[in-house]
C-alpha cells in the first residue's frame, strides 16, 4: 500500500491482525547523498516533548529501557526500528521517526526515499518522497506514529527541518548531550588527534586522520578510555611477526590509544602457551616496537601453542580496579579450541567496563570467536569478531571502521546497565 504525504490512517488498518503485540519493522532509506544518514526515532509525551532521554533511540542509544524500540543495522549503519507498541509505557504519546545530516548537502539532494512498515517480514506500507519536497533543510520528520482514541495510528509527516539532530533534540525539549558532537567539536578533536601524533611520531599523522574520521563517524570524538592489545604468539604466527605484520598492527592501533587515552598508552600483552606482559607502547617506542621491546619477539619465549583463557585471565586482573571503559583488541590466527573456557570468561565479565574485539588474522578455526554475538547469559554484549585473510585486504580507513563498528553499541548498552558512568 502506498501512503501519500500527510496521509494519516489507523495502524491496524496497516498491519495483519495476527501481529502479536503489535510487532512490526519501519524500514528507512534514502539515496543520492554523500554524507552518511542519521535515522533516529524520538519517544515523547502528550505535550510532544522529549521527557525521558532514555526513549530517544538512535546509534548511540540502540534500544529503549522497554526495549519496545530497538535499531535495525545494516552495514553498520541504521536502516530502520523494531517496535513493539504493546510494551511502551503510557507515558509515550507519540514515536517520531526523523533523519539528519550533516556537512554542506540538504536535503534537496535528495534523489529517492522511503519509509516502509514490514510485518512478518512482508512490506505492507510504504511513504516514498523525493529531495524536491524540501529546500536548504539538514533534518526530516520522516513519519509518526501516535494514539488517538486508544488505538495507534500512522501519519506520513514528510517534513523538513532546520538545524539537524542537535536542533531537533531541542525541538523536543531534550538536551545536547555529549554523544551529539557539533562540526566544530568534531574538528577539533581531528586536529588534536593529528597534532599530537605529529609532534613525535609524524609517520603516524596520515593513520591519525583516518582514524579521527572513523571516530567522528561513530560519535567517539569525546569518549575517555584504556585501550589494550593482545598479540597471537603461538608458532603459527612466526611468519607474521618475521614479515611486519605484527609491527603493522601496533602502528595502526596505536592512533586510537593516542585518541581514547589521555597517556597516550597502549598496553600490550603477547601470549602463546603462557602470557607476557609487554611495556606499554607510545608514540615514542612504537617504531620498532616487536622487534626491540623485552628483547624482541624471537626473545619472548613464546611461539607455542595458544592458550587464550591464560591472557584473558591476566587482562581482566590487570584492569580489575579500573572505574574507566577498557577497549581491548584481540589478535588471532585461530586455530581456538578451548572455546567452553572462553565463554565462560566472557560471559563472566560482561558485567565489567571492558569491551573485546576480536580480530582473525591470515588464520582459520576460529572457534567460538566467531559465535560471540550469539553467546547467551551476559549482562551487555562486550565482544566482537571479523576475520581478515591479511591485514592489507583492508584499507587502512575500513579497518578503523570495522574496530569501532559495535564500540557506540557497547558503551550505550553499558551506561544503561550502570557498568560505566
Amino acid at each position: 500500500m502506498q501512503i501519500r504525504k500527510g496521509q494519516r490512517l489507523p495502524l491496524a488498518q496497516l498491519l495483519p491482525e495476527s501481529l502479536p503485540g503489535g510487532s512490526f519493522q519501519i524500514q528507512v532509506g534514502m539515496t543520492g547523498l554523500t554524507a552518511e544518514v542519521d535515522f533516529s526515532c524520538f519517544g515523547v509525551d502528550g505535550d510532544q516533548k522529549l521527557s525521558d532521554d532514555r526513549y530517544m533511540t538512535f546509534f548511540n542509544q540502540p534500544k529503549t529501557p522497554c526495549g519496545s524500540v530497538s535499531i535495525s543495522l545494516m552495514n553498520n549503519r541504521i536502516n530502520g526500528f523494531y517496535c513493539t507498541l504493546s510494551s511502551l509505557p503510557d507515558s509515550i504519546d507519540r514515536l517520531v521517526i526523523t533523519a539528519t545530516i550533516d556537512g554542506s548537502e540538504t536535503m534537496s539532494r535528495v534523489q529517492s526515499g522511503f519509509l516502509r512498515l514490514v510485518a512478518a517480514d512482508r512490506p505492507v506500507a510504504e511513504f516514498a518522497f523525493e529531495g524536491k519536497d524540501f529546500h536548504n533543510e539538514k533534518a526530516l520528520i520522516l513519519g509518526e506514529f501516535y494514539r488517538k482514541d486508544g488505538a495507534w495510528r500512522f501519519c506520513a509527516t514528510g517534513q523538513g527541518f532546520d538545524g539537524g539532530l542537535p536542533a531537533l533534540v531541542r525541538h523536543f525539549g531534550g538536551e545536547v548531550a555529549d554523544e551529539l558532537p557539533t562540526e566544530t567539536d568534531a574538528a577539533s578533536a581531528r586536529l588534536s588527534l593529528e597534532k599530537k601524533v605529529a609532534e613525535v611520531a609524524p609517520q603516524l599523522v596520515d593513520l591519525a586522520k583516518k582514524a579521527s574520521i572513523s571516530l567522528e563517524k561513530k560519535r567517539l570524538t569525546d569518549v575517555v578510555a584504556r585501550v589494550g592489545l593482545v598479540l597471537d604468539a603461538s608458532g603459527s604466527m612466526t611468519g607474521q611477526y618475521r614479515r611486519g605484520r605484527v609491527q603493522e598492527v601496533v602502528n595502526r592501533i596505536l592512533p586510537l590509544a593516542v585518541h581514547f587515552d589521555d597517556d597516550g598508552e597502549l598496553d600490550v600483552w603477547a601470549f602463546s602457551a603462557k602470557p607476557l606482559a609487554l611495556p606499554a607502547a607510545t608514540l615514542s617506542n612504537y617504531a620498532d616496537y616487536i622487534d626491540t621491546v623485552n628483547g624482541g619477539w624471537r626473545k619472548w619465549r613464546m611461539l607455542s601453542y595458544n592458550n587464550e583463557p591464560e591472557v584473558i585471565k591476566e587482562v581482566l586482573a590487570h584492569y580489575k580496579d579500573t572505574a574507566m571503559p577498557v577497549f581491548i583488541i584481540f589478535i588471532s590466527d585461530g586455530g581456538v579450541d578451548q572455546n567452553a573456557k572462553i565463554k565462560k570468561l566472557l560471559t563472566e565479565a560482561s558485567a565489567q567496563p571492558i569491551f573485546w574485539q576480536f580480530v582473525g588474522i591470515g588464520g582459520r578455526n576460529y572457534g567460538i570467536l566467531e559465535k560471540l554475538d550469539t553467546m547467551s547469559g551476559r549482562t551487555v554484549d562486550n565482544c566482537g569478531f571479523f576475520a581478515l585473510d591479511d591485514l592489507d585486504s583492508l584499507s587502512e580507513q575500513e579497518l578503523y571502521d570495522r574496530l569501532l563498528q559495535e564500540l557506540p553499541a557497547w558503551f550505550a548498552e553499558a551506561k544503561s546497565k550502570g557498568i560505566i558512568n
